[in-house]
This record gives structure tokens, sequence and C-alpha cells, in this order.
């Protein structure tokens, strides 16, 4: 079956608010057939009765052992990606959908660099995000199908979900990989260390 065939999903979540200073977006992307795999090798790293997980909830040593064994283990390849808000105008519904459709677009050019998918088009792309008042609003979906319909790279994306994160340790990691912006925001980490020791890009 041709790469551009084959079932990818994207998971974002965020760390902020929308419109405001410091907002980021955590964004992870992999093969649908892996996510399993991605799934259970982060579930294996916590305890057998383990909650969902907010990083706002976890202490900075624990988030951060977390993610760096996380990186070690044998998940397959998946785009790890932190960016930063740079659409600030609009109400608060369409900043999250215009941040939400460049980061999209950011981490698609980024998965097919990653899986060499060179002079082909990237496609059949499930967008999954926690479930919020600004992605269920009209205004925010309205956008999110324009963009759909006629926004470069995000036409690929031919599925938007907005769930509950507790359904979805892969919606949890997004969590933790947008939540990884407050270490740079108190200087207690660069985008260089991120990326070496947990394998997350900040954009």
């Amino acid at each position: 079956m041709a790469a551009q065939n084959k079932r990818i999903l994207c998971f974002i979540d965020e760390c902020g608010t929308a419109g405001q200073n410091g907002f980021a977006l955590g964004c992870v992307m992999a093969w649908a057939r892996e996510c399993g795999k991605a799934d259970k090798s982060l579930s294996d790293l916590l305890e057998p009765n383990a909650n969902e997980l907010h990083a706002v909830n976890l202490k900075k040593e624990y988030l951060q052992s977390l993610l760096g064994r996380y990186a070690q283990t044998d998940r397959p390849e998946m785009v790890l990606m932190n960016r930063l808000g740079t659409v600030i105008d609009g109400t608060a519904p369409a900043i999250y959908a215009g941040n939400v459709i460049e980061t999209v677009k950011v981490a698609i050019g980024q998965f097919r660099k990653l899986h060499k998918i060179n002079n082909r088009g990237l496609g059949n792309v499930e967008l999954i995000l926690d479930q919020n008042h600004h992605n269920t609003d009209p205004e925010c979906q309205r956008l999110l199908q324009e963009a759909c319909d006629n926004d470069g790279r995000f036409q690929a994306v031919n599925q938007i979900s907005q769930i509950d994160s507790a359904a979805s340790r892969l919606l949890q990691l997004a969590d933790l990989v947008a939540y990884s912006r407050m270490w740079i925001h108190k200087g207690e980490d660069n985008a260089k260390g991120l990326h070496e020791n947990f394998g997350i890009r900040v954009i």
C-alpha cells in the first residue's frame, strides 16, 4: 500500500490558554498501526493502576525521568513536537484553531522527513484533540474544517475528533510534551536539551 494511504494519527494537547502569553501545543504523530506499541511503551513505565497523566500535577523530576525513560524504549519512530503559539489575533477559539492548523502542518513536514517520504503527498491523517471549550466551539470547528478543505498540508487531515484525554495515553503524552515548554519559560532547559534528552523537537 502506498505510504500516503496509510493511516496517521496526530494527537494534540495544549499548555496554557489560547490568546495568552506562553500558550504552546504538544503534538504526537505516528503511524496508526504503531500507536498500540507506542502506547504500551509508555504504559509499561507506569504503575499498574496509574491514573491519567496530567503534567501540571507531576513533579518535574518524575516527569523528566518518565520522558527520558520513554525515549530509551523501543517505541516506534514518531514525531514529538512542542510548538509555541504564533497565531495571536481573533477570539480564543480562532487563536486555538489557527495554532492547531499551523502545528499540524509543521508536524506533517517533520513526519515526512522522519520517514523519508519524498516526492509523494501525505494524506489520511486523523487529528485527535483533547476536548475543551475551545475546540468544541463552532468557530473553531468551522476554521478547522475550512483548513481541511483549503489549507496546504492541512488538507492531509480527513478526520478530526475531540476526546477526553483519559481515553488515550498518547493524548496524555501530548500533554507532557506541551508542558515541557514551561521548563524553557523558567530557564530550566532549552530546545537542544529537550531534543537530546527526550526526543522533543521545539519549534
